[in-house]
């Protein structure tokens, strides 16, 4: 009986330590494993499995520039009419600056006269995820890429047919690849 009684205490200690652990988030092998996501390829015209995109801080300031980081990881907006994108026309599909995944067509791209490129909507509902966002005094849908959690822009309810959606990103969160 006191054998059982010591197992069950040691399990209750063991259980509640690793709580902490992951409440205090000191144990990034254990907060930071990624997960299998289903995605939309452009390349393979089809939906595959992936694994999130998790990074630190360092690692993240490694890869990108610090204008991306800014957008991608820190929630910034670019200057209006500054972005690579903004008035862009060719043809092919928008990646994530962070992580490559497939976000937009350029079919689905049009002026909004805003200064940032617009788009009707995503390559596929799961390639991005949107959150509530309350900052700036206003409440507004942000627009996040499913693999990385990077932020893209926001998503609007004043965009025109079919979708009557826009799709207001930063071209610094983008990645332009042309296709045929």
């Amino acid at each position: 009986m006191k054998k059982a009684t010591f197992l069950a205490g040691l399990l209750t200690v063991l259980v509640a330590s690793v709580l902490v652990v992951l409440e205090s988030g000191k144990d990034s092998a254990i907060v930071n494993a990624a997960s299998r996501i289903k995605v939309f390829s452009a390349e393979k015209g089809t939906y595959v499995m992936s694994d999130e995109v998790v990074k630190t801080k360092e690692e993240w300031k490694k890869i990108l520039t610090p204008e991306q980081f800014h957008v991608l990881r820190e929630k910034g907006t670019e200057r209006a009419f500054t972005g690579k994108y903004a008035t862009s026309h060719e043809h092919g599909i928008y990646r994530c600056a962070g992580c490559g995944l497939d976000l937009f067509r350029s079919e689905d791209k049009f002026e909004s006269g805003t200064g940032w490129p617009s788009f009707t909507a995503p390559i596929a509902k799961e390639n991005v995820k949107t959150e509530v966002d309350r900052s700036w005094f206003t409440t507004r849908t942000e627009v996040l890429c499913r693999r990385c959690g990077g932020h893209l822009g926001h998503v609007f309810n004043d965009g025109p047919k079919p979708t009557g959606l826009r799709y207001c990103m930063n071209s610094a969160a983008l990645q332009f690849v042309a296709t045929k």
